[in-house]
């Protein structure tokens, strides 16, 4: 599809698919109130098959985008617009997500199978405009639907034109420092699951990268790559060197300088071109020339353009 079409938010929105003051007592529930609402509303619209297309989306990865605020959502062949329904709940409906209380506000989203960045878009204004936890608690405390259509209707909230790789970024919580120890890099890379950490200096400037790959090239010195017969460090000697000096090594001394990075603004696509010119599975993403902003993996990449 990827037609232009009006981007403030409201457009979509209609007072009789939003449910103010929802009873349901679990996600699961609100959803199939949301997707039986706009099956009445909706001509052709298959409730049992939209459910279960939005319930194996939550299954795979819950859309709680940010404090109080859920936005399931489905890509499917029985709608060729966009469809938004709404529901608040003043006492919270607990969508499991570790580390996240209860939802107030859930509004799902229902696009075309054949526009992957549409939904993205959507997803991306939502958590803009509802990154202050206020916004969730007004919308939450309004009393009837029509309240809640005016609210939208008087609010800024648009859908942005396009996607930015600020859209499809995830932020950079883990990173490095070049006076890091090889221990700490080490440790980093044991319990946080990683297998690229950037390494950034106290004005969170990228300097550099590393990774699982730098580890073993550092511990295993260049000469013995072209040596067929390895039996002299059968016992992992050079590491256990390398391990000996491990609290005086700096992230400095074995980190490489070679990324790709890219400003914010850009649009997503061309992210797509740049993991295959490049042949990378990570890209940075940075604002003010080099400030860290945040990153995208190629595997999530793909996953937000194709199943998600």
């Amino acid at each position: 599809m990827n037609q232009h079409m009006d981007t403030h938010f409201y457009n979509f929105l209609a007072e009789g698919n939003i449910i103010a003051g929802s009873k349901a007592e679990s996600a699961s529930e609100v959803i199939a109130e949301l997707v039986r609402l706009l099956a009445k509303n909706t001509a052709g619209l298959d409730a049992n098959v939209i459910t279960e297309d939005v319930m194996m989306r939550e299954k795979r990865m819950p859309t709680v985008i940010s404090s109080g605020l859920a936005v399931p959502h489905a890509r499917t062949e029985q709608v060729d617009r966009l469809l938004v329904g709404m529901a608040t709940s003043r006492k919270g409906i607990d969508f499991n997500v570790p580390g996240m209380g209860v939802v107030h506000v859930i509004i799902l989203v229902l696009t075309p199978a054949d526009d992957p960045g549409l939904h993205l878009q959507v997803l991306s204004a939502l958590a803009n405009d509802f990154k202050e936890p206020k916004v969730v608690n007004e919308v939450a405390d309004l009393a009837n639907a029509k309240s809640v259509l005016n609210y939208f209707t008087c609010s800024q909230l648009e859908l942005p034109q396009f996607l930015r790789a600020r859209d499809v970024m995830n932020p950079v919580p883990l990173t490095l420092k070049e006076n890091n120890t090889l221990n700490e890099a080490i440790e980093v890379f044991a319990t946080k699951n990683a297998d690229e950490i950037p390494v950034v200096d106290d004005s969170n400037e990228i300097r550099g990268v590393v990774s699982l790959a730098d580890l073993l090239k550092f511990s295993l010195p260049e000469h013995l790559l072209w040596m067929d017969d390895l039996s002299l460090i059968y016992r992992f000697q050079p590491f256990s060197e390398v391990l000996q000096t491990a609290d005086e090594t700096k992230v400095a001394d074995f980190m490489h300088e070679e990324y790709i990075a890219e400003q914010e603004d850009i649009p997503a696509v061309q992210l797509a071109k740049l993991f295959l010119v490049h042949k990378v599975q990570k890209l940075f993403v940075v604002k003010e020339e080099r400030t860290l902003s945040g990153i995208v993996e190629l595997k999530d990449f793909c996953a937000k353009l194709f199943w998600e």
